[in-house]
């Protein structure tokens, strides 16, 4: 008998595991990590939107099953921002359904479109639900170089006229997880063309949409013919510190929107009501809180660069999301992105993502999430500075401490 399922077969040595253990191991003997590693928000989730669950968990209804694609009210107050915020008008019924966040929808999606042997288009580096929800449904995955969205969209298209079969969709991520990328309007215009012309689905992930620091990040559903076409996937998680709370939306093509609702139905209840209720309340309540949010965000982003290059190390300020994307510092490429990350952790004390992690294409760099504070983000560049200054001794560090193995 085979030792491992079909499905566990397929899926790679999970890249942070070793990472995440040794973090685990340090804390244990009481080392202080500054983590910047996990994308997990720090920030308080806003008061209206506490209130409004305890009030509803009160009542003995809402300790009922709920609706798995969404009670109808939250499904209308997604609408109302979909046009309030992109100028899209959506059916509550027939192109909105409720997620346990954005990573379940792209999963479930997966389970509802894909059959072994589909082609799927995907970013690389990537967030690891866009390939590895698809390579668990069955389907193969064409990764496409993802550190550029103008080279994103020219690979798109050579992608998609030699794929044999004919790729049933391509994945996009803008804000990207992780590189931080941005796109306009008219990236999105040509990759429905593309996919017009090659009959494939667009699905977009847009968790990040609200965290910028330029101009608001567009919708894909605001180009002419992308609502027969295309899914958008979004999550209140970052946008109102929300991330425990698990409440996403996929949102698009009736004909998709209809196959994840009903493989949907076979797995789940929905989130709990209460927690639905009170999403209502943050999408249809006051959104001051959301540009406090975003504001703390910038300024991390700006305290993160501006002290890390003081420390020696060069890292671009992210348009938008709640990450940046750093390439190793000089003199440390050729250890790669986790070992890297290892050696950091232990001589430095500070967590960050392996690029490698997202993907072939993101050796060379790793992923800082800003979910510490300010005071910590200086301690974090004063510790690099010092790293940095015995650069020859770490660069020189033997083997097995840096750990090339990814698991």
């Amino acid at each position: 008998m085979s030792e491992q399922f079909h499905r566990i077969r397929r899926l790679p040595p999970y890249v942070f595991e070793s990472v995440n253990a040794l973090k685990a191991q340090l804390r244990a003997k009481g080392v202080d990590i500054i983590d910047f590693g996990f994308g997990n928000p720090d920030m308080e989730t806003p008061p209206h939107i506490i209130d409004k669950l305890v009030e509803t968990a009160r009542s003995p209804r809402t300790n009922r099953y709920s609706a798995s694609k969404g009670i109808p009210g939250l499904r209308a107050a997604q609408a109302r921002y979909y046009k309030r915020r992109f100028g899209v008008s959506l059916d509550p019924d027939t192109q909105i359904v409720a997620t346990l966040g954005s990573k379940e929808g792209f999963a479930n999606l997966a389970q509802a479109i894909a059959a072994p042997g589909d082609v799927i288009l995907a970013p690389n580096p990537s967030y690891p639900i866009h390939p590895f929800g698809f390579l668990i449904a069955g389907a193969n995955i064409r990764h496409i170089q993802a550190l550029d969205a103008e080279d994103y969209l020219r690979e798109i298209d050579k992608a998609a006229r030699h794929s044999v079969p004919r790729p049933l969709a391509v994945v996009t991520c803008f804000p990207s997880n992780p590189t931080a990328q941005v796109c306009d309007l008219e990236f999105y215009k040509e990759v429905v063309r593309l996919a017009r012309r090659y009959e494939m689905f667009v699905l977009s992930d847009l968790a990040y949409a609200e965290i910028y620091f330029g101009d608001p990040p567009p919708s894909v559903l605001q180009v002419d013919g992308a609502m027969d076409i295309c899914v958008e996937m979004t999550s209140l998680s970052k946008t109102y510190a929300m991330a425990g709370w698990r409440m996403g939306f996929a949102v698009g093509a009736p004909r998709l929107i209809a196959a994840l609702t009903r493989v949907k139905s076979y797995l789940d209840y929905g989130a709990y009501t209460p927690i639905q209720v009170a999403a209502c309340a943050a999408l249809d309540g006051p959104q001051d809180c959301v540009a406090d949010m975003r504001a703390i965000y910038h300024k991390r982003r700006d305290i993160l660069v501006e002290s890390f290059a003081r420390a020696g190390w060069s890292i671009p300020a992210p348009e938008a999301s709640m990450f940046c994307w750093a390439p190793l510092p000089t003199g440390f490429e050729a250890m790669g992105s986790l070992a890297f990350s290892k050696l950091l952790m232990q001589e430095a004390g500070i967590a960050v993502s392996p690029g490698a992690g997202f993907g072939e294409y993101g050796e060379g760099y790793v992923r800082l999430a800003l979910v510490e504070n300010e005071q910590r983000i200086r301690q974090a560049a004063r510790n690099i500075k010092a790293f940095l200054a015995n650069k020859d001794k770490h660069i020189n560090t033997p083997s097995h401490i840096k750990g090339d193995e990814c698991g």
